[in-house]
């Protein structure tokens, strides 16, 4: 039976990356639904490819543009378009692969559907977790984790329960600036930060990987994904990049999840789940050309979003949605050089201080957080001047 499905931030690495996936299982799977926000010359061509009934894209002009290439595709803009996109009535999955928190609407509206939703978003579960899972639960729709090392969680917990688990064991590549020094990292640059040595992604999550907030909103989702409490989830710096994470029981057995660093092999077990393990064309994993693993602690000191990831899992209530939206503001003034590499957490970490959690918990007050965290990163960076 083919899947229709819907991807939201289809010419970003993991939309184009599933979009290999559709095109390797064509038989099995239907693409009803496209978005984008920037790239709409690359989006015309997956639309002449894929033949969606629905296409969202950020503006009217960008609507035009669409329209006029293919004019049979409907064609949506604005955030209302990504609801429309995200509810289509034939849909069987969202696959969501939009950046920040733009992606909580409309995970939230394919749940209100009972459509399942394969969530590359982190920033929806760290910032809403609780609402996101809870909205889930009462429409009786999955909420299947598409990163490398949630889907290796899973996959490792098959025929296993959640009383069975002693600690989670998520790993990470430790990002281009493992081994500098704290002295050194005052002087990066932003293409020495997107240089990342194993995984190919996004600029936001590159730089995220650089600073590990990226494995703080992963150790978020973890805790909220498979119910185990924080001082139960350690992370591991792995920089092969082979072990995409593990799962310690109480017997002391470890189960782990390996293969090439291909976000296709976690995006099509998202897609399929554990029944549907088809083949695939991706690059094998040949352990004879592999001379080491290596794990090692991450430097804490060296890399503070990892703590204050920690911390505001801990706190709860509006602390991740404020450290997130801090975070989103703070790269893409990097990314814009309006501040410095060490700049980027220690204004998280000022905003986070700043906040004031308010005591009833809802989905108005994740998006007044939300903002109130916007607002207070934009003032801090103005305060800082250029300094790239």
């Amino acid at each position: 039976m083919t899947k229709n499905m819907v991807i939201l931030g289809s010419t970003g690495s993991i939309g184009l990356q599933a979009l290999d996936v559709v095109r390797a299982h064509s038989e099995e799977l239907r693409v009803i639904a496209l978005s984008a926000y920037h790239r709409v010359d690359q989006l015309i061509p997956l639309i002449q490819e894929f033949q969606p009934r629905y296409v969202a894209v950020r503006s009217l002009d960008q609507a035009k543009l669409v329209r006029a290439h293919c004019p049979s595709v409907e064609v949506g803009f604005g955030d209302e378009a990504l609801l429309t996109a995200s509810s289509l009535s034939e849909a069987d999955l969202l696959l969501n692969a939009l950046v920040g928190a733009a992606g909580i609407r409309p995970t939230l509206q394919a749940l209100d559907a009972s459509i399942d939703v394969a969530l590359a978003n982190k920033e929806t579960l760290v910032a809403a977790g609780d609402l996101v899972l809870a909205k889930a639960n009462e429409n009786k729709a999955r909420m299947i984790p598409v990163d490398s090392e949630h889907s290796a969680i899973l996959q490792c917990l098959q025929g296993s329960s959640t009383e069975e688990i002693e600690k989670l064991i998520v790993t990470a590549s430790g990002g281009p600036f493992r081994r500098t020094s704290l002295q050194e990292l005052k002087n990066v640059t932003i293409n020495d930060a997107l240089a990342h040595p194993t995984w190919t992604m996004g600029s936001k999550i590159t730089i995220d990987s650089a600073t590990l907030m990226n494995k703080g909103l992963e150790v978020i989702e973890a805790h909220l994904l498979f119910g185990i409490p924080y001082d139960r989830i350690q992370v591991l710096v792995h920089p092969q990049s082979i072990v995409h994470s593990m799962v310690q029981f109480n017997d002391g057995a470890i189960l782990a999840q390996m293969g090439t660093p291909d976000m296709r092999i976690p995006i099509q077990y998202a897609l399929f789940g554990a029944s549907g393990r088809l083949h695939s064309p991706w690059q094998r994993l040949d352990f004879s050309r592999i001379s080491e693993f290596t794990f090692e602690s991450p430097d804490f000191v060296k890399f503070p979003a990892l703590q204050l990831a920690y911390d505001c899992g801990m706190a709860k209530k509006t602390f991740p949605a404020v450290m997130n939206a801090a975070n989103e503001v703070a790269v893409h003034a990097f990314l814009d050089g309006q501040i410095g590499y060490l700049d980027i957490v220690d204004i998280v970490r000022r905003v986070v201080e700043d906040h004031h959690a308010e005591s009833t918990f809802g989905i108005e007050e994740v998006f007044a957080a939300d903002q109130f965290a916007r607002d207070d990163a934009l003032q801090l960076i103005t305060k800082r001047g250029t300094k790239a």
